[in-house]
């Protein structure tokens, strides 16, 4: 079964030759080996390039552990440009597997020769063109930018959307949003055949791709349990606000153990390198001006989440709202959970200044647009209940808002723009900027 990643492929194939290292990102296992080793390969060669000029090394296998090292590494692939003339498309997946090593060279000093060495050194060869995948945020930190010198153009790819999970799906709309809600987007998902077998694969994915590689990675490996409540406690939390003291005291109520704030801030952080979890900050829409806590994490994938709590915890609105999130993302926007100050007036005269939120301020290329998630509006107090924030912006962006349920999109007296989430994940020209 080919799973069309159309979004990404365009990408690929818009930064094709343009002298930058392609840096292709995102979670582990959600397909970016695929787009590059299947769906890019196989553009390139309907395009006519022939086989022996692709060169595909896949870094995590143990067949190429030797090319860990990055002398070994630029050597290879420099062996197999044997056509001057002609141009090689190399593909290097899972690049942070490649180790720093002193410098043989140099004897005696603290240099080190790292995977940046090799990507800088290839990427000056007017006959190759590079692409590399990572799990972790390792190659995008700021002293390796630093070190690419601007050379590096990043790709992030994501788990399925619902529009990719609906195309691949046996089945219609709604059989797919209750499959998508519930196990998310995990591209071999859509391979298991029951639903044991898709809860039993993302269980997998956590402890033994996930938490093994950063609590490897991060040198933690006593610190499981700790990773494990703080990623329940994250999970049954997604789409409220929370900061390191909150968390700290519900370890500290719930497991009766004191947990440092610095440490919470370090774990979630690490969570974040590993693009398992998103962080939207908030943003005040009249001032103008960003908040600094508390905040809102998203997991990546939702099926994830629900895993995490062993789908225990099926709160539709909460997950519809990772979703709403997560496509936002995917569709390049800028995203931040928006702040409004109202003034709230009683029956008796009396008013008061209260906070209204908006769940999603998006913005991209100097386009806006505010977005609500709301699970149902069964009347008009619910109605008005759930467009406060928004009509309290006085400016002309659109303004969405998105049900749960199967409705025909309207607009009501504000220009408030109403649409089922089903059509709201399926058409991507609801926002329009």
């Amino acid at each position: 079964m080919e799973i069309k990643r159309d979004r990404y492929l365009r990408k690929l194939i818009d930064r094709r030759e343009n002298g930058l290292i392609k840096v292709i990102t995102g979670i582990r296992r959600c397909g970016k080996s695929y787009l590059l080793f299947e769906l890019y390969h196989s553009y390139l060669k309907n395009d006519g390039v022939a086989d022996d000029h692709i060169i595909e090394l896949a870094l995590d296998e143990d067949v190429n552990a030797r090319y860990r090292n990055p002398l070994e590494l630029g050597q290879y692939i420099r062996s197999l440009l044997t056509d001057k003339n002609g141009m090689y498309y190399v593909f290097l997946d899972e690049i942070q597997k490649v180790a720093d090593i002193p410098n043989p060279y140099l004897p005696g000093t603290d240099e080190t020769v790292g995977f940046v060495d090799v990507l800088l050194g290839l990427m000056k060869l007017k006959n190759v063109d590079l692409y590399v995948t990572g799990s972790n945020s390792r190659m995008l930190s700021t002293d390796i930018l630093t070190e690419f010198r601007g050379r590096g153009d990043e790709i992030r790819v994501n788990p399925l959307t619902f529009a990719e999970f609906y195309e691949a799906f046996p089945g219609d709309k709604r059989d797919a949003w209750r499959e998508y809600f519930t196990f998310g987007g995990m591209p071999l998902v859509l391979s298991q055949r029951t639903n044991e077998d898709k809860s039993r694969y993302l269980h997998m994915l956590f402890d033994k791709i996930y938490l093994d590689d950063i609590m490897a990675r991060r040198n933690i490996l006593n610190d499981k349990s700790v990773l494990d409540d703080l990623l329940d406690f994250v999970s049954s939390a997604v789409g409220s606000l929370t900061n390191p003291a909150k968390l700290q005291n519900t370890f500290a109520t719930v497991k009766g153990v004191k947990i440092s704030d610095d440490t919470i801030v370090r774990y979630l952080d690490y969570f974040m390198d590993s693009f398992l979890l998103y962080r939207a900050k908030r943003y005040d829409v009249k001032g103008k001006k960003y908040i600094g806590s508390p905040v809102k994490y998203y997991y990546s994938d939702v099926g994830l989440r629900n895993a995490r709590l062993d789908f225990r915890q099926q709160e539709e609105t909460h997950i519809m709202e990772n979703i709403i999130y997560n496509e936002l993302r995917a569709r390049d926007f800028d995203v931040d959970v928006g702040v409004v100050t109202v003034n709230e007036h009683k029956a008796n005269g009396s008013g008061r200044r209260v906070q209204c939120e908006v769940d999603f301020v998006v913005n991209r290329a100097g386009g806006r647009a505010y977005i609500q998630s709301a699970f149902a509006i069964p009347d008009e107090e619910k109605r008005k209940q759930e467009t406060a924030s928004l009509r309290a912006i006085s400016d002309s962006f659109r303004k969405i808002v998105v049900v749960r349920d199967h409705i025909v999109p309207w607009y009501d007296e504000n220009g408030v723009y109403f649409v089922g989430v089903e059509d709201f994940l399926l058409d991507e020209n609801v926002i329009k900027m």
